[in-house]
């Protein structure tokens, strides 16, 4: 018999793991969502169909068309009561008053006066007009059936029938009875049409206009891609530019500003207006708000133009079409016209167009040229392009001097005089040399005989920065840079433009992120026609185009480097600038290295052929002292006049240019500076010699 055995206690023990029991976890499911209500769900609904775009674009065109013939409805009232009443003579008034030009408000009070006094005797002649109205229409009749009998005579006599003398009187009748007939039908759908007529009227009116709330406009409109300037546009934008003056004398004006406003014209990729400033607001408080005036106009900054023209208390605004400036202009001429020629006296250079679409050439004639910029921004090709124009005048001579050094100049190996091209101390000295060879040019051709006419002579340096800033100095220590009045390259370029346009000997230059440093005053001045590309602030633009450009409204600063490249603000009288203004803005024509060659090469063909030189040749070497105590001969002295006479009689080409100050400028180096004996100045023959001989001492010494 077996008993089962009944452990009271918990046994201590784990169980081994091959007999751990089976533990069974049940997850028990979750409990169902609660339930979305019925009101949340059409709330989500309503949302969604309520801010979804196409309703959106559902409401906005509803509003847009209701309020297109509902505003179109108030134009129409507007002018309507304009036209029947004074009140745009009054407002004009107002405007001129608050504008402070009371001229123009006596004229349109004389206006008014005469509006009043016509429409004055228009109204009495309605007193009148009645009964004259109602002989009128007796008289006419009577006439009209005394002609109509007389022609119904005609015919019975002709016909022998006496019924055939009211034939025309009854024909009349009856087709004045088939017009009543037809008004009868038509006059009913005229009825039911003519509202809708009407409101459809009213409807393109307000389109016309853009007359509804922004948020109701297209969205090319509201976005401003594409919007049309309009004079209410325009007053706006003046209204909110932050000029207190402006915006209070806008909000007194009876027509809101609308006076102040001349035509609205095309202009090539935009459109100009004029802006007649009221009395206390100055014409700078509106050129120095350009980015936001822009802005207001939905416009960047750099496609509205802001000008002065000579017109008092006016600003004239150009406003450039979204996007326009961006896209680029046509090839040259000189590309495209593979027989154009130039003439220097009288032609002038397709330099590329304006902002009005028009093309801008430029004459070239007796005029210093200099053309800035920062760099890369199309300053050479610029340049260059006036050059290859005026080369397809034969008679055309060009030194070149290229202080880059990269090539942009080579394809006119063949056709210049001189070309140096490199950026070194060395080609600085080169070029220096050939502006001086220049210099001697333009002196020999001031020496000739009256009415002697000379071939054009084109001095272009590009990269004059490089020369100004050169720290290399000559022999008698006298620097190529700097602007002092030893410097050798500022005071070569002085001469020029002092003298060089009378006898065609021109200076053209080149230069880029202009200082006072790398572009002296003196020579930045001397330039008759001055451009400049895209430059960093206002006060390189009064560098590189002078101050009354810029008080003009010229403002090369304002140009967008990279993007604007080869957009030029000009200073010229050289070039056709509206009336009124100083300067004038050329989107030129780009021309690349190939198209550049192929002129080049037509240009070499109207040639006899030209040998270019790489260098330029200085002579033989001189020696200023040595050559001073040689003239001076056995004589104890000897006057400064006859020393200068005498060495331009040794070397011309060294000496033929010197003054007092260039002998008393070596010889003072030399410590035997010139004397005055008897009132006149003299160079002694012992101190000349005694100063060669401590030179050679000195020199010996040195050399051990």
């Amino acid at each position: 018999m077996s008993e089962n055995v009944v452990h009271l206690h918990k046994p201590t023990d784990p169980p081994a793991p091959d007999t751990a029991p089976t533990v069974l976890t049940v997850v028990p499911d979750a409990p169902p969502a609660r339930p979305v209500p019925l009101w949340v769900r059409s709330g989500h609904a309503v949302k969604t169909a309520v801010t979804h775009e196409r309703t959106k674009t559902v409401v906005r065109a509803t509003a847009r068309h209701g309020l297109y013939t509902f505003n179109g409805g108030r134009i129409v009232a507007r002018r309507a009561w304009d036209g029947r009443t004074g009140s745009r003579y009054e407002r004009m008034i107002r405007a001129a008053e608050a504008a402070g030009n009371l001229e123009a408000a006596e004229e349109w009070e004389e206006r008014l006066q005469r509006f009043r006094a016509a429409r004055h005797h228009r109204r009495m002649d309605l007193l009148h007009s009645p009964v004259e109205a109602a002989k009128g229409v007796a008289v006419g009749a009577g006439m009209s059936i005394g002609v109509l009998v007389a022609l119904g005579v005609v015919m019975a006599i002709n016909t022998g029938q006496v019924g055939d003398v009211i034939t025309p009187l009854s024909a009349t009748i009856d087709f004045i009875a088939l017009l009543i007939r037809i008004v009868q039908i038509v006059w009913g759908p005229a009825l039911t049409i003519g509202p809708f007529l009407a409101l459809l009227a009213l409807w393109s009116v307000g389109r016309k206009q853009h007359a509804a709330p922004a948020w109701a406009l297209p969205a090319n409109v509201r976005s401003g891609e594409g919007e049309p300037i309009t004079p209410s546009i325009v007053v706006k934008a003046l209204r909110d530019l932050g000029v207190p003056a402006l915006a209070r004398a806008i909000k007194e004006m009876g027509d809101a500003g609308a006076s102040m406003l001349g035509p609205i014209t095309i202009a090539g990729c935009g459109v100009e207006v004029d802006v007649t400033l009221p009395s206390g607001v100055a014409t700078n408080e509106v050129q120095n708000k350009r980015r936001k005036l822009a802005e207001n106009l939905t416009r960047h900054e750099h496609e509205v133009f802001i000008t002065i023209p000579q017109a008092a208390r006016t600003v004239r605004l150009w406003i450039a079409d979204s996007g326009a400036l961006d896209e680029p202009i046509g090839p040259s001429p000189l590309v495209t016209d593979e027989t154009m020629t130039a003439d220097y006296k009288k032609g002038k250079a397709p330099w590329g167009q304006d902002l009005r679409g028009d093309a801008a050439a430029l004459s070239l004639y007796q005029r210093h040229l200099l053309i800035t910029g920062l760099s890369n921004q199309g300053k050479t090709v610029a340049l260059r392009s006036l050059a290859l124009w005026l080369a397809l005048d034969k008679s055309v001579q060009f030194l070149m001097g290229d202080l880059k050094g990269v090539g942009d100049w080579a394809m006119f190996d063949g056709l210049a005089d001189t070309l140096i091209q490199g950026p070194t101390d060395e080609h600085v000295i080169q070029v220096t040399e050939m502006v001086e060879s220049a210099v001697d040019e333009m002196n020999r051709r001031i020496q000739a005989p009256p009415g002697t006419v000379f071939p054009p002579l084109i001095v272009l340096v590009d990269e004059a920065q490089v020369a100004f800033m050169c720290p290399a100095k000559d022999e008698e220590k006298r620097p190529y840079g700097g602007s002092k009045a030893n410097s050798r390259y500022f005071m070569a370029v002085r001469k020029i433009h002092n003298q060089g346009r009378a006898v065609n000997v021109l200076m053209w230059q080149g230069t880029q992120d202009p200082t006072n440093e790398n572009l002296p005053k003196l020579v930045r001045e001397g330039a008759h026609t001055r451009a400049s590309l895209a430059l960093g602030t206002e006060s390189q633009a009064r560098m590189a185009l002078g101050d009354k450009a810029v008080d003009g409204g010229a403002a090369p600063n304002l140009l967008r480097p990279g993007l604007d490249r080869g957009t030029l603000v000009v200073a010229s009288d050289g070039i056709e600038i509206p009336a009124g203004q100083s300067s004038i803005t050329v989107r030129t024509h780009y021309i690349d290295d190939d198209a550049a060659t192929a002129i080049t090469d037509r240009a070499k063909a109207l040639r006899d052929g030209v040998t270019t030189l790489h260098a330029v040749d200085r002579g033989p070497e001189h020696d200023p002292l040595a050559d001073i105590a040689a003239v001076v001969g056995d004589a104890p002295r000897v006057r400064t006049k006859d020393v200068l006479a005498r060495l331009a009689a040794r070397n011309p080409v060294a000496y033929g240019d010197w003054s007092f100050l260039d002998l008393k400028r070596v010889l003072d180096d030399a410590g035997v500076g010139p004397y005055k004996s008897d009132g006149v100045m003299c160079v002694a023959r012992d101190r000349v010699a005694r100063a060669l001989a401590d030179r050679d001492a000195e020199g010996s010494a040195s050399a051990e």
